[in-house]
Order: structure tokens, then sequence, then C-alpha cells
């Protein structure tokens, strides 16, 4: 649904030391070089006028339109953050730390034990289990402590005036006067991420639109001060993604010494009788599918992955994201924390690397998006049917080792 604002903060300080939409805007889709400079005020009046027709064709009234941009700028600071995103920079065991340390566990077992009557109603009533609801909630305000302060309208705007995204934030603008228009929120109450989500669990203004819920039942569908109504919501927009009741996002497992990695997605009782066991030494489901995942290659954890992961990625499409939300749900159930060790020690490509792997991988028929420098779904994939033709372990991740073989097959 967007970049959450805690999210915002990791990158701050995460940045010296790692060099690091419901809903989620999904900004692992936009590239930083999309985003252009500020613009000049000159500029931005011209928008404004471009934008009025748009605003007027949707049911905005002059009134309300000129209510939301009294006195707004553009915000020279966004454009900035549009090219730190932790998720996508940091590494993977980096982020998960930042994710789930200090007290964000333990503050999350205080909210479940405060929420737990509305939690178990809201799973009840979507199917959407309560520590993957808890585990958004933190990660994005880390409880609604802090749920963003910029202005809202004057976020999109930027964005949208330098077309960060196309017309998604243009689209995400217009939806944010529609909010005022029909009296779901007062103008000065519009406040939150610099990408311009909202509330408690941070909802786009289009998101608000279609997944927002009026749990306490007042008239209102509040998820900027009512827990409530922002948890339902939350459950509300995982089960319209598509959530499958009663099957787990993921889980941590071990493979036996000679596993066959061409086995990538299948049956909880394939892979068991492949030699697939869990880490805490339970069971696989005994029904359901799922796909092998290996956040670090081979020589770190593995995961079974299964399609609610993929929905919690609609909140924010990184796997790191994903991964935080499952596993700092789990940690607050009291599950255990993952077992095996992070190659801390290996070898990793930095941006050039990685966007040199992908021009390769397209170069071969195996890549067909941008060459970005971001170890998402489509790279994974593609590393992985590289490794399959050239013999290597196809755990799908890209490493210095596997670009000087590239190198080498000119």
């Amino acid at each position: 649904m967007r970049l959450s604002v805690i999210a915002a903060a990791a990158i701050i300080s995460l940045a010296p030391a790692l060099a690091q939409t419901t809903g989620s805007i999904n900004l692992s889709a936009a590239r930083a070089k999309d985003a252009k400079p500020a613009p000049a005020n000159a500029s931005f009046d011209a928008f404004l006028k471009g934008l009025w027709p748009q605003a007027q064709a949707r049911g905005i009234s002059r009134a309300t339109f000129d209510l939301g941009f009294r006195g707004v700028t553009p915000d020279a600071s966004i454009v900035a953050l549009t090219k730190k995103q932790s998720e996508f920079t940091a590494p993977i065991w980096g982020y998960l730390n930042s994710a789930l340390g200090g007290t964000r566990i333990p503050r999350g077992r205080d909210a479940a034990n405060e929420n737990a009557g509305v939690l178990a109603q809201v799973e009840a009533r979507y199917g959407v289990p309560k520590e993957v609801v808890l585990g958004i909630w933190g990660m994005e305000t880390n409880y609604g402590s802090f749920k963003g302060d910029k202005d809202t309208i004057r976020s999109l705007a930027t964005l949208a005036q330098i077309r960060y995204r196309g017309d998604f934030f243009r689209d995400e603008l217009l939806t944010a006067l529609e909010l005022i228009e029909k009296g779901h929120v007062e103008r000065a109450e519009l406040r939150g991420s610099w990408a311009g989500a909202m509330g408690h669990t941070q909802f786009m203004p289009s998101s608000y639109m279609k997944y927002a819920v009026d749990w306490t039942g007042d008239g209102h569908a509040d998820i900027w001060t009512s827990t409530s109504d922002a948890l339902a919501s939350t459950a509300n927009y995982l089960k319209g993604y598509g959530w499958v009741p009663g099957l787990p996002w993921g889980l941590e497992v071990t493979l036996p010494e000679r596993f066959d990695y061409r086995i990538n997605k299948a049956s909880f009782s394939s892979f068991a009788a492949a030699g697939v066991r869990r880490a805490d030494g339970r069971p696989l489901p005994a029904s359901g599918e799922a796909r092998l995942f290996f956040p670090a290659g081979h020589r770190g954890p593995v995961m079974l992955l299964t399609e609610n992961f993929d929905v919690i990625k609609k909140y924010n499409s990184s796997d790191a994201y994903a991964l935080a939300v499952g596993h700092l749900g789990d940690r607050i159930m009291g599950r255990p924390a993952i077992q095996a060790d992070w190659p801390v020690q290996a070898p990793r490509l930095d941006k050039t690397g990685l966007q040199e792997v992908q021009r390769r991988l397209k170069a071969v028929g195996l890549y067909n998006h941008d060459a970005d420098g971001r170890i998402g779904t489509g790279t994974r994939e593609a590393v992985r049917q590289y490794q399959l033709k050239t013999g290597e372990i196809a755990d799908g991740y890209p490493t210095p080792a596997l670009l000087a073989k590239m190198r080498d097959a000119r």
C-alpha cells in the first residue's frame, strides 16, 4: 500500500551502516531514475491548473479543490526519499534485524493482548490470522506509535507532478480529494507518510475507498484514530487480494543432503516425500502448495512460501518486507526465530553487479524487465533458470561467483 513511515525511518538509520498498498503502493515497481527534480512553484501552479478538469470530472467541487491545495507547495525532500528504500537495498538479514529489533516484538505482544477481542472477531470474519494483521501494523507504524507527519495532499501532489510511477500518484491525489469531498476525513487530518499512506496501517487513498471498514459501527471507517477500524480494514484488504484461510504464509525448512533443486514448486506432501522438513521439527501441512525460497542463497535459511506470502506482497512487493511481516507475526505468537545462520560473511553483489547480471540474463532471453539492481521475483526466477542450464545449485540467488561465470561464458 505504501512505503511505511517506520520503514522510512529505518532507511535513515540504516543507510550509513548498510550503504538500506490498505494496501501498499508497491514502491518496488517504482524506479528512482523516474523521479525528476522537485518542481518550481510556477510549474506546480501549471500542474494544478491541468489537474482541475480531471478533479471536476470525478465530482470534486471547486471548493474542495481549493481547500485541498490552499497553501500547498512542492516538497523537495520527497524526491530524495524515493531513492532510499531499505527493503530493496539492505542485506535481507540487516533489514530483518532492524524490522524485528528493539521493542517491536514485545510491543506486538502487548498490542495482541490489548486488542485480543477485536483481533479474534476480525480473524473469524475475514479468515486472516491475527498475527499477520499485527505484523503489518507493527511494520507500518509500530502499532500506531508513528503514522507519519507529512501533509498527504502535498506529498501526493509532489509525486504526481514529477510523474513518479506515471499516473499512479495523480490518481491517488484525486482520490484523496474525493475523501474530503465525501466527508470521509477532514482536510487537516490528511497526514501520513511521504508517499501518501495514512493511518494505523498506512492505507493509500484508493485502498481506503475499496477496503476501509467501519468496524465500530459509528458510521465512519476511521483508519486514523480507530484501532478496530484499522485492523478490520487491513484484514479486509488481504482478503480482497485472495488470502487463503488456513494456509500459512510460509515456513522455514531444511533440505536433505542430495536434494533435487529442479523441484521448486510442489505440494507440501511432495516436498515431504522429497525429504524436506520443517526447521522446528513439526510436520509440514497436510494440504496446499508452496515454493522454495532462498532469501540469501542456499547457504542461508530456506523457506517454503505459499500464495499467502504473495498476498502480503500486495502491501509492499519486497520479499524482505513480506518476510518481515510474516516472521514478526510468528514471533509475536511465540514461535521460534529463523534458525539457520545467515551468510553474513559471503561476498555480495552491489547494485552495479546486480544490474550486470540482469543485463546478461536479458541478453540470453531469461529476463525481460529493467536492470534496476534489485533482487525481485523476476530476477530470482531468471537466475534459477540460468543455474539449471549451467548445472549450478538452483537457488535463484545472484552472487559474484555467478557473475564471474557469466563473464567467462562470453
